[in-house]
């Protein structure tokens, strides 16, 4: 377990924050400038802040009252940095083993030819990194970090230089990192659909503040208009029924309604989290006639917010409250006010695998 607790000045910026992170992901979240990159890179220990304290499990990495301070290269810390960072002198296999070199560690072949083999990166071993793709420097990046042998990994959002195709070939790779190698995970980002599909755990930062930590439906609940370039919308709980092979969908059942997903390795009985965007949402008041959207839902208006042309409609439907955006010229013209039933209608592609977070019952 991580635990910070640090105050931290920078010029005219100040950070005070203070969180936790266990096993599986924890995404540091916020807008840009709020510090989630500075509060990596202490608990990496590149930055000793001013004062407070950092430990990791029983080990303390930093306490100002006692004048402790270990440095990064004995934090047993796998660091994966936005745009690789790798030697560009070197191939993909040098590049792999200096990670070990560095920390000294016994060559393990078995382990060496596993991780090669998942990352999908054993045709790039005699390459250098000009010669690879965005997505092939990520996966060679992360090899590296996972073969330093790390107590703790942290990512610096490493996806955030990657086009939608080439990041749907890496989350699954951070998936089975954060399942099944029991290394924690501590998870920059401001891409509510990676937080979506990978956090177990997120921990808001704004204004240089924790302002809240802990389950992502929770967390993010009400955040609208504080997240900056995050994509305001609303987190789900289901449970899958089944699969309908010939129309590569998947069904799941939750207290709002029922669910048409995009078809994935989601097995009946799995428990999902799924993201909807609120800006995905269509509403509708009265009979609906006939629509492609395949999701509908419906639920009273519990409460409308507003800033400019932007009204944010919180709907109640069966106890969850679900989030949707529409233009303030809509409401007005629907007559859009609390306790008013609606329908909400959106595409099972606005939901598809790279919004679902599964979790195997």
């Amino acid at each position: 377990m991580l635990e910070v607790d640090i105050q931290h000045k920078q010029g005219d910026f100040t950070l005070a924050a203070r969180f936790s992170a266990g096993g599986g992901l924890t995404a540091l979240i916020g807008p840009s400038g709020s510090g989630k990159t500075t509060l990596a890179n202490i608990a990496a220990g590149l930055i000793q802040p001013q004062s407070g304290r950092v430990t990791f499990g029983e080990t303390v990495w930093f306490d100002s009252d006692r004048n402790v301070f270990v440095p990064a290269q004995r934090r047993r810390i796998g660091y994966v940095f936005q745009d690789g960072r790798l030697f560009p002198h070197l191939t993909v296999r040098q590049n792999l083993e200096y990670a070990q070199r560095i920390r000294r560690l016994v060559n393990d072949p078995a382990t060496e030819k596993r991780l090669i083999e998942l990352l999908g990166i054993g045709a790039l071993l005699d390459r250098r990194p000009q010669a690879l793709s965005g997505g092939e420097k990520s996966r060679v990046a992360i090899g590296r970090a996972l073969l330093s042998d790390p107590a703790l990994l942290i990512m610096d959002e490493p996806l955030a230089a990657l086009d939608q195709e080439r990041k749907a070939e890496i989350l699954p790779h951070l998936e089975y990192i954060r399942d099944e190698t029991g290394i924690p995970v501590l998870y920059v980002s401001h891409a509510m659909e990676e937080v979506a599909r990978l956090a177990n755990k997120v921990v808001a930062i704004d204004g240089g503040q924790s302002v809240s930590e802990g389950d992502p439906s929770d967390v993010l609940r009400g955040r609208v208009g504080s997240t900056n370039a995050m994509t305001p919308g609303t987190f789900i709980h289901a449970v899958v029924s089944h699969q309908i092979e010939t129309d590569d969908l998947m069904v799941a059942d939750s207290r709002a309604g029922t669910l048409f997903l995009k078809r994935s390795h989601a097995e009946p009985g799995d428990r999902v989290r799924v993201f909807i965007p609120a800006n995905d949402i269509m509403l509708g008041i009265g009979e609906q006639g006939a629509l492609s959207a395949l999701n509908r839902l419906t639920g009273r208006i519990a409460t409308i917010e507003g800033e400019q042309g932007v009204r944010w409609v919180n709907v109640d439907c069966g106890g969850e409250v679900i989030l949707a955006q529409v233009t303030r010229r809509s409401a007005e013209a629907m007559g859009l006010a609390p306790g008013v039933e609606v329908c909400l209608m959106f595409k099972s592609v606005s939901i598809d695998m790279g919004g679902v977070f599964r979790q195997p019952a």
